[in-house]
């Protein structure tokens, strides 16, 4: 009697898995990086604080502004060949930013390294689709999860201590090492098939393209160049107009036309960069509000903090790291465990309560901060915001997945990476310019309150043009005026307290617009755990309607860390 002989199951390699964590810390290295170093990079560059911010927008807005397009070039012409190309111009990007002489250089190479990771972000979720299967693909997706926050670590720790050691341009020369590694590791990753025949809506990826880019310039230009009357340092203005409102209106104009041109475009039946079948509901705008106000939040959160450390208590680049650890480590374990809360609470009952820790957090932080950042209180504040951004952050992601149509994931992505990097970048710029503004009339209205300060030297300071500065920053600075030493001293104490208040005040603006938030979470849909879609063929796009599933592979890939509902829960 013969017998059967039943082949084993093909081993799973891991080498996939590698090369995404590891691509994974390369991307997101190198905005904690920034943070990190922000005190040696304005000194070594001659640059305020806040233009690092305008830096770390730059990657983000860029991100942004490619990124539906990104994962459609991808299938177009080969997932593992345009995300080797991104690798090796993104490390470029990196040594750019190492050896940067100047903002402007710094600036740019951010940008750049931003405008590549919109091809690299969709490439991570492909490779996982297509090497992993059912709860090994389960088991992927936790890693991956598990890298965005183990980059931030990564950071806090190596970049602070290059920072304190060696310098902080040691951090992107490791970036371009890391970049380098990469792209030899994944050429022994399995070729996705290239899909010839997709069309790709050039015309909506450039209005999108477009209409990001002048959102960007507006928001960042809101510090430098004027909140509403043009500033010096504007590079033109309309009758005495900062061009940063009239950028910001021009960017709401081309968001209108943009989905216009796709609302068009899906009427006709034709391909379009993004399907506004995602956003068909009520429920779904409430998810994507939620989305966007927990990044502003977080984000803005996330610069002023460190902003304040550094600045305002003169702590070195370790120091820093080691403070903002505790909250790192919050926002993954919240965003690795909230899943299995999703069974007992609705997600909106999940989401209320995450905003309302984030207020309470923000607020706790605001009345709580002084000269010593190793307060009870405020490391619980920093673990509490942790706690409740990176639950609502897993939660609203999943649950906007699970809300839309399960052919429309790609969709999904694509429009949680747009929202999440332009969510958060105008969380920094406008952050950075309220503070700044506080900054400002405080001083303002201090000086002219102190008797001992002269009105000489009074006219002599532009209170349009202030910054956040350290106390040995602003007596330098005041040393090439009229002040006298007790005039400096004076100006010293009073820059202090105005530091601090302004401060304050961003963190209790932050957190009413967190307890807003709780509005649009109360209409936020139910949701069902799923797995990622995999890659099949793609669709005839002359075929395209709304009865025909997209395949989600071909037009955005399912981001990292998500559950596909296998149904539709209200």
């Amino acid at each position: 009697m013969a017998v059967t002989e039943t082949s084993a199951p093909p081993r799973t390699s891991w080498l996939p898995l590698i090369v995404v964590v590891l691509t994974q810390i390369q991307a997101s290295f190198a905005v904690n990086a920034l943070t990190v170093s922000m005190a040696g990079i304005t000194t070594d560059l001659d640059t305020p604080a806040t233009s690092v911010g305008t830096a770390i927008t730059a990657g983000t807005f860029a991100m942004a502004a490619f990124i539906l397009l990104g994962a459609k070039i991808g299938a177009r012409f080969g997932t593992r060949g345009v995300f080797q190309i991104a690798v090796a111009i993104h490390a470029a990007a990196m040594a750019g930013v190492a050896f940067s002489m100047s903002p402007a250089m710094l600036f740019i190479a951010q940008a750049s390294s931003g405008a590549v990771i919109a091809l690299i972000a969709p490439a991570l979720t492909v490779f996982i689709a297509t090497n992993y299967k059912g709860a090994t693909q389960a088991k992927a997706i936790g890693f991956l999860a598990a890298a965005i926050p183990l980059a931030g670590v990564l950071a806090l720790l190596l970049a602070g201590w290059f920072a304190e050691t060696i310098g902080w341009r040691w951090s992107f020369a490791l970036m371009v090492a890391l970049g380098a590694l990469n792209l030899v590791l994944s050429f022994g990753v399995k070729k996705v098939p290239a899909q010839p025949n997709l069309s790709i809506d050039w015309t909506g990826a450039i209005i999108a393209a477009i209409t990001i880019i002048l959102l960007s310039f507006g928001f960042s230009g809101l510090n430098t160049w004027g909140l509403w009357q043009a500033t010096d340092q504007a590079p033109f203005d309309i009758l005495g107009v900062s061009p940063a409102p009239v950028l910001i209106i021009l960017g709401l104009i081309g968001g209108q036309a943009f989905f216009a041109w796709v609302s068009s475009r899906q009427k006709a039946k034709k391909p379009r960069i993004f399907d506004l079948r995602v956003l068909a509901t009520s429920s779904e705008l409430a998810v994507t509000a939620c989305m966007a106000t927990m990044l502003f939040v977080g984000t803005a959160a996330n610069f002023l903090i460190p902003l304040y450390m550094q600045m305002v208590q003169g702590l070195t680049g370790i120091q820093t790291s080691f403070s903002i650890i505790p909250y790192t480590l919050s926002i993954f374990l919240a965003s690795t465990f909230v899943a299995y809360l999703y069974k007992a609470f609705p997600p909106r009952v999940l989401a209320a309560a995450g905003f309302v820790v984030v207020a309470g957090a923000l607020t706790l932080l605001a009345f709580t901060v002084r000269g010593e950042w190793g307060q009870a209180f405020i490391v619980v504040g920093l673990i509490l915001l942790g706690l409740g951004q990176g639950s609502i952050v897993a939660l609203v992601f999943n649950t906007l997945l699970s809300s839309a149509p399960k052919e429309l994931a790609g969709d999904v992505g694509a429009w949680r990476g747009l929202v999440h990097n332009l969510s958060g970048s105008i969380g920094i710029a406008v952050a950075s310019a309220f503070a700044v503004g506080l900054l400002a009339a405080t001083l303002q209205t201090s000086a002219d309150e102190h008797p001992e300060i002269s009105s000489e030297l009074v006219a002599e300071v532009n209170f349009n043009d202030v910054d956040f500065l350290t106390n040995d920053m602003l007596a330098e600075r005041l040393g090439a005026t009229s002040a006298t030493d007790e005039e400096i001293a004076a100006a010293v104490e009073i820059n202090a307290e105005a530091r601090l208040r302004s401060l304050q005040l961003s963190l209790l603006g932050l957190a009413g617009l967190a307890l807003l938030a709780i509005v649009p979470a109360t209409r936020m849909p139910g949701r069902i755990d799923g797995e990622l879609p995999e890659q099949v063929e793609p669709n005839d796009p002359d075929t395209i309607d709304e009865a025909t599933p997209l395949n989600p592979a071909a037009e955005t890939p399912t981001p990292v860390g998500v559950h596909r509902s296998e149904k539709k829960v209200q």
